[in-house]
């Protein structure tokens, strides 16, 4: 499957202009019926405003087509993916915080948003995208705080919607994105170490907490095993340095086993590369 970078190499600006602006595939995508589930349906219809906006008032045709191929897709009942990352030359500043957004929304897809949600999750996955295909193009702030922000706004409706409320003995759950073939906190994951820490704290007597480390499919699974056990180990460090010495932290590694995002081998997926944390 080709991905947007290799799309934007392949195909230039001029050929969509000389295939009448919009180009075939924009004016297909545009008059195309929606079909499947009420998932890619609404994905459809919120791609398609994507493509529109791009083509017939920004005039880039290149992100346009490359939306209309995707919402195409979408329009035949495929449940495409969240834009990965690394397709797109994003700024080094805006990685952590569209890394986390990223695993927030493969962590509520993968627990049933499509079918519990589905024009919820499907107006959060398409800003999400429209706010990875801002921040690439880097010019217009405007524009990559409004996607930005109705985002989360999206994301935090389908959280909502679809967490079951716990009592305050019960699991609270929390994911620590890690780079690629990194073990190191970025700046995203101490953030969301301190909101795990004070959930700890908050709990009465000592809580017990698992930490399961995780890997994507870029390696070989051994490294894959050690690299998560290594990801799962520095969440525990953190946690007894901020003074959860006498919680029960039990550390495990999960390798390349149970993703957030089922991908194939060798496949680089940011939202695998985590800690899933839960405590009790």
């Amino acid at each position: 499957m080709m991905n947007k970078t290799m799309w934007s190499t392949t195909v230039s600006v001029g050929a969509l202009l000389l295939a009448g602006c919009a180009g075939p595939t924009i004016d297909e995508f545009k008059t195309a019926e929606a079909t499947g589930t009420p998932f890619t349906r609404a994905l459809a219809n919120e791609y398609r405003q994507t493509v529109a906006y791009e083509a017939d008032e920004m005039y880039d045709w290149r992100d346009a087509a490359y939306f209309a191929r995707k919402g195409l897709r979408t329009a035949n009942g495929e449940a495409v993916e969240p834009e990965s990352l690394e397709n797109w030359k994003l700024p080094a500043d805006s990685v952590d915080e569209l890394s986390s957004a990223r695993g927030r929304l493969a962590k509520v897809l993968s627990e049933g948003a499509r079918e519990a949600e589905p024009e919820a999750a499907a107006l959060a996955q398409a800003k999400f995208d429209c706010w990875v295909e801002q921040q690439e193009e880097n010019h217009q702030p405007s524009h990559i705080a409004a996607c930005r922000d109705q985002f989360m706004t999206a994301i935090a409706a389908v959280e909502d919607k679809t967490m079951m409320p716990m009592a305050a003995a019960e699991q609270v759950d929390f994911l620590v994105f890690f780079d690629h073939d990194s073990a190191a906190l970025t700046s995203a994951g101490q953030s969301t170490l301190a909101s795990l820490i004070d959930a700890a704290k908050g709990k009465a007597g000592a809580p017990t907490i698992t930490v399961t480390g995780h890997a994507d499919k870029s390696g070989a699974a051994a490294y894959n095993a050690a690299l998560s056990m290594r990801r799962a180990e520095v969440i525990k460090s953190a946690l007894q340095n901020a003074g959860l010495t006498d919680a029960s932290i039990v550390v495990e590694a999960a390798g390349e086993n149970d993703p957030l995002v089922v991908t194939a081998d060798g496949v680089r997926e940011p939202s695998n590369r985590c800690a899933a944390i839960k405590v009790q």
